[in-house]
């Protein structure tokens, strides 16, 4: 079998087309597996991930996790806030003294951009980035592209617009770079103050009409407003940002058509979409969240098989 044409998984730029089909045809074998009775299977036994997390997170993390311990792999945890980091020491060191201990593939999250890339310089392991910044989230952009697959049967010729955050989300990068790949057309929506001036250059649509882009496309990918990112006021209030970017169940019913509703997740409900949206028959929130450890569980498995 032809394996993955880079050795570390450090944004969706590094990959091609045929290693995203590779990855999802290697997800579709997962998926089946975790649907089994026994969902547990040797891939990856003797092999050593640490799981190296600089950043609160939640889903991310637990899925990385059980994708590890599903392909039977060793797992070592690491939180930034109760290590040494907090005591002056540098990404390397930290990075350096766990391979160290024998690790073979670091799963790692941070808040800076180009930390993985970074990383991927100066130490032996195999990369997997987390997210890193407000600049790449690819098993994220993976796991959505390949719910779009699941739902559709394929991704090509589908319209994907990507509403909220653009400016300071990781995930909605990915998503275009990914989703272009496989030849879907994008288009982005939100407030003028939270489109980045170079969205032009990937090759995206720009629409700050909500009702406009919902009605022009298949499936809606609803982003949460970053405020932790934000270090000055972006627009008025989130009360004017619902009124203007929230997805309720009026808008929904009131389309020319039934579209797919999608969200990365944490969902601020009733800000970016309400819970009659999110737990409504259009929604594939739940899926996306089970495809992520078939996603991870393939990526993880097609890096270290290729291990030097």
């Amino acid at each position: 079998m032809a394996g993955l044409s880079t050795r570390h998984l450090l944004g969706i730029k590094d990959l091609n087309a045929a290693d995203i089909q590779l990855i999802f045809e290697t997800a579709d074998t997962f998926k089946s597996v975790l649907n089994r009775p026994i969902k547990k299977v040797p891939s990856l036994r003797d092999v050593t991930i640490a799981n190296i997390f600089f950043e609160n997170s939640t889903r991310t993390r637990l899925s990385f996790e059980l994708a590890e311990r599903r392909l039977s792999a060793d797992v070592v945890n690491f939180a930034a806030s109760s290590s040494s980091v907090s005591k002056g020491e540098t990404l390397i060191d930290t990075v350096n003294n766990i391979l160290a201990m024998k690790v073979d593939l670091v799963v790692m999250r941070h808040p800076y951009a180009g930390a993985g890339v970074f990383l991927s310089k100066h130490v032996k392991a195999q990369i997997v980035n987390a997210g890193d910044g407000a600049h790449e989230h690819p098993t994220q952009a993976l796991l959505d592209a390949f719910s779009i697959r699941e739902k559709y049967g394929d991704v090509a010729g589908k319209k994907v617009v990507i509403v909220g955050d653009i400016l300071h989300s990781r995930v909605a990068l990915s998503n275009i770079l990914c989703l272009k790949q496989l030849g879907a057309e994008v288009m982005v929506c939100g407030p003028t103050t939270l489109i980045p001036k170079y969205i032009g250059s990937l090759g995206v649509k720009v629409e700050h009409n909500l009702i406009k882009a919902l009605n022009w496309c298949d499936v809606a990918n609803m982003l949460r407003i970053q405020l932790e990112r934000q270090d000055i006021k972006y627009f008025p209030s989130l009360r004017e940002y619902t009124m203007l970017y929230g997805l309720n169940k009026q808008i929904l019913d009131g389309l020319d058509k039934k579209i797919t509703v999608m969200h990365p997740g944490p969902i601020n409900r009733g800000v970016e979409i309400t819970s009659d949206v999110a737990d409504s028959k259009q929604s594939i929130i739940l899926d996306q969240v089970e495809n992520g450890v078939a996603i991870r569980m393939a990526v993880l498995y097609l890096l270290a098989g290729q291990a030097s």
